[in-house]
């Protein structure tokens, strides 16, 4: 009697072992229950405003970063939610030196346990992507670029750090080395990626040998501007003040064009250095509201642009209001960037290149430019961005459960010829 009870199994019990075992019982499911991992949120700036919109898409996920820091003032588009950070973020004024963190944040980022989720989406430019995720679990990684500075902007950044000689150097380059290694090493763990332009899908390729495809980042278009206010002399540069952004080429342009007036918006760890090199006809705004940059943008007839950058949000948002870019003829920039269409593009860094490219572009303004200018950034819209970044995560979610589905079959089928040998 007690054998039989023992071999006895409910039926509720039968059920949910039918289910386990039965492809036809295996049904699709949507995400149950999503994160977003994000290097840190220290400042608002391109990768902070894709992370807000991917955020908008899963309302319901959780939010990793490494470190919190956002100003109150910025946080509009982060509605509150769940966000965990790691302990980097528990050290005392970290906002000020988190840069230099970064022999230690692949270490961080792989502290995160991340088991309770069956979708993960990384929005890296740094290490989010380095996050570990269970067989189970579907990494989608949305790249803003590989660790650019330990790879092909490597030499840039130890000459604008200064190392490029002596015993820093050397250290400075073993660390860059290990970084680089690193990278490449877990650039294995999304089993999909997406570039945000052409020329960061060239980096992936080279440096992670991934493929990838190409969904640009989203753009907040700003209102044209009537040209009854535009000042044709007025000039506007807007971006962090780092080393990498070159607004030093910017500004020593500037004492080319003593007739032109430049507004320089944007703060960062430069910006007393900028300041010592700017002639009178240069203004500092620092940070300003969006309302403000609107006022400054209806009043300047160009947008300066000297980085070579990923893609660049700030020039498309130019594009938008109307206004032509001048900008060297590098990086992401040439993904919608054309010569004397709706950009004057330079490709020599230096000031004498930039204030050549200010005169050519003044004597072709007008309305015809301003609008190839809009017409040129609608195809950046948030809107695009949300269809092409759900349609793409939508279809690797589907082709992963199929996958799941078809290996529960083979395996049930290879079960079921045992049992029968």
């Amino acid at each position: 009697m007690s054998d039989s009870n023992s071999n006895a199994v409910p039926n509720q019990t039968k059920t949910a072992s039918m289910r386990q075992h039965d492809p036809s019982m295996l049904e699709y499911h949507a995400p149950r229950n999503v994160a977003i991992i994000h290097d840190w949120l220290i400042e608002l700036a391109g990768a902070e405003k894709v992370l807000e919109r991917i955020l908008a898409l899963f309302p319901d996920a959780t939010l990793y970063t490494l470190i919190d820091k956002l100003p109150t003032t910025h946080r509009s588009g982060l509605p509150f939610r769940r966000i965990v950070t790691s302990r980097l973020n528990n050290l005392p004024a970290v906002k000020k030196y988190y840069g230099k963190l970064l022999p230690w944040m692949p270490f961080a980022i792989q502290q995160f346990d991340l088991s309770e989720h069956d979708l993960v989406i990384s929005s890296s430019h740094c290490v989010a992507k380095g996050v570990i995720t269970s067989p189970n679990t579907l990494h989608l990684c949305y790249c803003h670029s590989p660790m650019r500075y330990a790879w092909d902007l490597q030499g840039h950044t130890l000459r604008t750090e200064g190392l490029e000689q002596g015993f820093r150097s050397w250290l400075a380059r073993h660390l860059i080395h290990k970084l680089r290694t690193w990278d490449a090493g877990s650039s294995n763990g999304p089993e999909a990626i997406a570039s945000n332009s052409y020329f960061v899908q060239r980096r992936v390729r080279k440096c992670w040998g991934r493929d990838s495809i190409v969904i640009p980042p989203p753009v907040r278009m700003a209102r044209a501007i009537s040209n009854n206010t535009i000042n044709s002399r007025q000039l506007l540069s807007v971006g962090r003040l780092i080393g990498h952004k070159n607004t030093d080429i910017l500004i020593k342009a500037m004492h080319l064009l003593p007739d032109y007036h430049l507004t320089v918006v944007g703060e960062g760890p430069e910006l007393s250095r900028l300041k010592a090199l700017s002639p009178s006809n240069v203004q500092f705004t620092g940070w300003i509201s969006d309302q403000e940059l609107t006022e400054v943008r209806a009043r300047s007839a160009a947008f300066l642009f000297a980085a070579v950058e990923d893609f660049g949000i700030a020039p498309i948002e130019a594009l938008a209001a109307g206004m032509p870019v001048i900008a060297y003829a590098e990086g992401g920039v040439l993904d919608y960037l054309n010569h004397q269409e709706n950009a004057w593009l330079y490709e020599t860094l230096c000031p004498e290149s930039v204030a050549a490219a200010v005169r050519g572009m003044s004597a072709e303004a007008g309305p015809e430019l301003s609008a190839r200018c809009v017409a040129s950034a609608n195809i950046f819209t948030e809107e695009l961005f949300d269809k092409r970044f759900s349609e793409w995560v939508q279809r690797h979610w589907l082709e992963w459960n199929q996958t799941r589905r078809t290996n529960f079959r083979n395996n049930l089928g290879k079960a079921k010829m045992v049992s029968i040998g």
